[in-house]
């Protein structure tokens, strides 16, 4: 889940320079916040896959590294809260294969989700491109280390 932007060669260096320092516009924050969105509420609601799952693992790796480029606020006891709710969430799906949140899981990850909204409205693109790189390469060292396992 990727935030996407546009890697045109032919646009002018300048615009591109501007462009990095606005926020990326509101339908695009809009359509990312919905997905996010849509997988808490599938997780809550018990009829969630996986792969919404994953979706706030994701998320939760976006918002702390725009958090730490200082888009956003989240303390390390909420960071922690929402850790523990991904991974019981991950072992109750791996073990039962029923993908859902209780309470206290869905509450700790909607903070990280209601701050991922507010970052996708503030930050500029250029942070949050940076995160976006950063979950890319997070991806692609578990791949890697899948294929040699």
């Amino acid at each position: 889940m990727t935030i996407p932007f546009q890697r045109s060669s032919g646009n002018a260096r300048a615009r591109r320079s501007k462009t990095m320092l606005l926020p990326i516009p509101r339908a695009t924050a809009d359509g990312l916040a919905l997905q996010v969105h849509l997988a808490l509420s599938a997780l809550r609601g018990g009829y969630a896959t996986g792969n919404d799952a994953q979706t706030l693992l994701q998320t939760q790796v976006l918002v702390l590294s725009i958090v730490n480029a200082g888009y956003g606020e989240l303390t390390p006891e909420e960071a922690s809260r929402a850790d523990d709710a991904l991974l019981a969430c991950f072992e109750r799906g791996g073990r039962e294969g029923a993908w859902r949140l209780d309470d206290e899981a869905f509450d700790a990850l909607a903070r990280i989700v209601t701050v991922y909204d507010g970052q996708l409205r503030s930050a500029p693109l250029w942070v949050l491109t940076d995160a976006s790189e950063r979950l890319d390469r997070i991806g692609a060292g578990e791949n890697a280390q899948r294929k040699q396992a």
